[in-house]
């Protein structure tokens, strides 16, 4: 094991091994292709072949470079081939049986150093492991798709493998310009173990009419800045893949969470698995392409903005920075804007807030200091809700505590004219109970803006089973003429992003509190491996740590799952006012300003 990884044989040439194979090749090392399949061979030499001239095209290498990135790549059809291999990668399909038939034949054809890895992101590795001749030599390297792309590689050991290989293997990923992190054997490792989990959830939420797919994946888009949608990533993944890895997930966890939602059951059996088929969740031009078409399921262009109501003016109650962000976002699309806090002087701050901000966008160009002023005229400072008598859209943004809420709606029902729109920014709370506490709940709906509300583009438009067609119809309107993108989701703990963001977050502090994996390589795991743009502890200290726990503690009141339960690290952190960047501490500590 001490022999430079400079021969390196790829067993399985579909679109991870080829990737593997390509980043291999191109770093420089002798790459030996293996596959059984003639057809696949050949399609790895011309998918290799494609990618390098690419590259070429981009300049990012030469010609020569090129040429030598694929001299480095021959393929065979006999595993015999690896002989001389200082380390083996096999990517072949994600089954025991196939698994361990290729260790078992690599037994009797390597030398006894050679390193023999699997790139199972489901399959106990402690298992293939036992079953060889020479368990110390065999590990995890778990590579992302696409492989050339993705930075993370988990570098997997079991308590059989010897600390010499995997040195020898985290050196190698370096060489690769990848990021190695070690983990531990368990299903999903890090990165799927927090992504299926999540993905999972999502499958669930559609399957049981909670919200449309293009909502589901729009609401993770743009409420999280994912890549991409949970349902679109489903496809790209393969359904049938990812019912397997959690399946291997629940077995281990005996988490609800885990257990793969039935949907995944039927498209797999049905032969529906995803971009490969052509049609999973989603319909595909043809299979293998991420080319979507038009089916039953999609949504045809709306004529909802027929029947709503007319909105001229805006009354914002609240004085925090949502409060101030969502007066902002009204007033830029041209909207007169009440903005009414406990006090003039509290609107007047929040006011101040705004003006702040549409400076930052007029020295950035977003802005003409002419387009400022005018926004800024448009929002009137109130000491009062009585400034509300006239207003079309009434949006409270106060405390999230229901009982504040309720007794705010109740005001506004006094106060506000007949056909008012009465709308809620809750994140957490049930709308329903805020629409009872008025003579009008029909007129009452949720507009969860997100955080910071000019920026964000996502609005969840949350109805509940008293919110009339009109008043649902004049919000979508409303939040379209304010340049957001609404979704629709029904009246439960969550929405669409809370419900599946923050059991991520809570399976996360699990991990860490199991001494599973630091909170530095989970955070790099999901920001290298699955294109977060924050990794969950950063997201955590950032939120707040006592938001959090008040979330995840409302979603296990609702759900009643004991895998929603909050995590005790999550807890006790909370009891010791370690909230987040807030308070200086969190997850991390951070310097005090």
């Amino acid at each position: 094991m001490d022999t430079p990884l400079h021969t390196i044989a790829v067993v399985g040439l579909g679109t991870m091994g080829t990737g593997i194979a390509e980043v291999l090749a191109r770093a420089g090392r002798e790459v030996i292709g293996i596959d059984i399949s003639d057809a696949a061979a050949r399609q790895a030499v011309t998918a290799l072949e494609a990618s390098t001239a690419r590259a070429v095209e981009r300049e990012r290498i030469t010609e020569e470079e090129r040429r030598n990135t694929l001299a480095r790549f021959r393929t065979f059809s006999d595993l015999q081939a690896a002989a001389d291999a200082d380390l083996v990668i096999e990517v072949v399909s994600e089954s025991y049986e196939a698994k361990q038939q290729v260790f078992r034949a690599l037994d009797s054809i390597v030398r006894p150093g050679t390193i023999l890895a699997t790139g199972t992101n489901a399959l106990s590795v402690t298992r293939l492991a036992a079953d060889s001749e020479h368990p110390e030599r065999v590990l995890g390297l778990h590579f992302f798709n696409p492989a050339p792309a993705m930075k993370l590689v988990e570098v997997v050991s079991s308590v059989l493998t010897a600390p010499g290989a995997v040195e020898a293997v985290t050196e190698l990923a370096r060489e690769l310009g990848k990021e190695p992190v070690a983990v531990g054997d368990r299903p999903g490792f890090v990165a799927d173990g927090l992504l299926f989990g999540y993905l999972n959830q999502a499958a669930a939420m559609y399957e049981a009419k909670y919200a449309s797919r293009e909502d589901i994946d729009a609401a993770m888009k743009l409420g999280c800045g994912l890549p991409m949608g949970p349902l679109a990533l489903l496809d790209l993944i393969g359904i049938d893949t990812a019912r397997t890895v959690l399946d291997a997930m629940y077995t281990e966890s005996r988490d609800r969470l885990h257990a793969p939602a039935p949907i995944l059951k039927q498209l797999s059996e049905a032969g529906l698995t995803g971009r490969k088929a052509g049609r999973g969740f989603y319909t595909y031009a043809a299979p293998g392409t991420g080319v979507l078409v038009p089916d039953a399921l999609t949504p045809q262009p709306a004529a909802e903005a027929a029947g709503g109501r007319e909105i001229r003016s805006v009354g914002v109650a609240g004085s925090g920075t949502m409060a101030s962000g969502i007066a902002e976002v009204f007033a830029k699309a041209g909207y007169d804007v009440v903005l009414a806090a406990r006090s003039l002087e509290k609107a007047e701050t929040a006011k101040s807030r705004i003006a702040k901000s549409l400076s930052r966008s007029v020295d950035k160009g977003r802005m003409t200091a002419e387009a400022r002023e005018a926004t800024l005229e448009r929002v009137c400072p109130a000491g009062s809700l009585d400034a509300f008598e006239d207003v079309d859209l009434a949006v409270e943004a106060v405390a999230e505590d229901l009982e504040i809420k309720q007794q705010l709606f109740a005001t506004l029902d006094k106060i506000c004219k007949e056909g008012a729109v009465l709308a809620t920014t809750t994140s957490s709370l049930p709308v329903v109970a805020c629409a009872r506490a008025t003579s009008r709940p029909q007129d009452v709906i949720g507009m969860h803006f997100f955080n910071p509300a000019p920026a964000m583009k996502l609005v969840e438009v949350v109805r509940t089973v008293l919110t009339s067609d009109e008043v649902h119809a004049t919000v979508r309107e409303v939040t379209t003429k304010i340049k957001k993108h609404p979704v629709d989701c029904g009246d439960r703990a969550g929405f669409i992003v809370n419900a599946l963001l923050f059991p991520y977050l809570n399976n996360a502090i699990k991990m860490v509190q199991e001494h599973y994996a630091t909170l530095d390589d989970i955070d790099a795991a999901m920001k290298l491996g699955g294109g977060y743009p924050m990794g969950p502890f950063e997201l955590l200290d950032v939120v707040g740590l006592d938001v959090s726990l008040a979330i995840e503690k409302v979603l296990h009141r609702e759900f009643r799952d004991p895998g929603l339960a909050p995590a005790p690290l999550l807890e006790h952190l909370v009891a010791a006012g370690c909230l987040g960047r807030k308070t200086g501490r969190g997850f991390r500590e951070y310097a005090r300003r």
